[in-house]
């Protein structure tokens, strides 16, 4: 995050983040804690372990590709996400730029992060999945979508800036990081062998006709709840509610 913001303070035309999610989330970071973000441009390689805002690019696999790729870009300038969240009881600020959310989606990013790092893919969260079924409990939370509200038990709540998440599962079909706003998954009040069906299905996309998955578009989501909710970022579990959401439009120049 520091480098990435030093890189921007002093005048370099792109900073590119090698490796996954995780990294891409603290360059993303750096570049929008300098105030200096319309000047540089963020290159992606895709040499991580989820590396879904890559996919969601088209960036290759291969870094030898990749690389050739940046040398003539074009740059289109992308949305950024900011959440505000509670961390050891202070209110503070995270940028995403694929996907932030709250729910299980948070226990299980707790869980997956303390799993070997060498495992790719969508591994560790179907694992994270696995192992959280026995203990997590759905929330009952209060949820605004831009001027709507509503009281609603979930299970998960996603909120996609890109189209990918844990690791290729293509969470929001409809997803732009051109059109200011974001696509909100709302998981409801599954059981234990709905919530397998619908991630499973996410990786075909096709979780979206499940009758308990709801997709809405906002540009602002706020969480409120009387309860314990983790708040993961870009696959990093980063606090808990309350929180709000919101989308910076056309903030940040990106290689494609």
């Amino acid at each position: 995050m520091e480098l990435a913001r030093e890189a921007a303070l002093a005048g370099y035309k792109m900073v590119v983040a090698s490796g996954g999610d995780g990294t891409l989330n603290e360059v993303v970071n750096g570049l929008m804690d300098s105030g200096n973000a319309g000047s540089t441009a963020l290159g992606v390689l895709n040499t991580g372990t989820g590396c879904d805002f890559a996919r969601f690019l088209g960036v290759s696999r291969d870094y030898r590709q990749a690389c050739l790729h940046l040398i003539n870009p074009r740059i289109i300038k992308s949305d950024v996400g900011v959440v505000e969240y509670k961390k050891n009881g202070e209110t503070v600020r995270r940028f995403f730029i694929s996907a932030a959310g709250f729910g299980m989606d948070g226990e299980v990013v707790e869980t997956a992060v303390k799993g070997p790092r060498i495992i790719h893919g969508n591994i560790p969260y179907f694992l994270g999945i696995l192992q959280s079924l026995g203990t997590y409990k759905n929330k009952n939370i209060h949820l605004r979508l831009d001027d709507h509200e509503e009281d609603v038990r979930i299970c998960s709540v996603i909120i996609a800036n890109g189209g990918f998440y844990a690791g290729g599962a293509h969470i929001a079909p409809e997803a732009s990081v051109q059109d200011g706003a974001f696509e909100v998954m709302i998981l409801g009040d599954v059981g234990k062998l709905e919530l397998v069906q619908v991630f499973l299905a996410a990786y075909r996309g096709t979780h979206v006709t499940h009758p308990k998955v709801r997709i809405e578009r906002a540009s602002r989501v706020t969480l409120q709840s009387s309860e314990r909710v983790l708040i993961q970022a870009d696959g990093e579990l980063v606090g808990e509610g309350p929180a709000t959401f919101r989308v910076i439009p056309a903030a940040l120049n990106i290689a494609v």
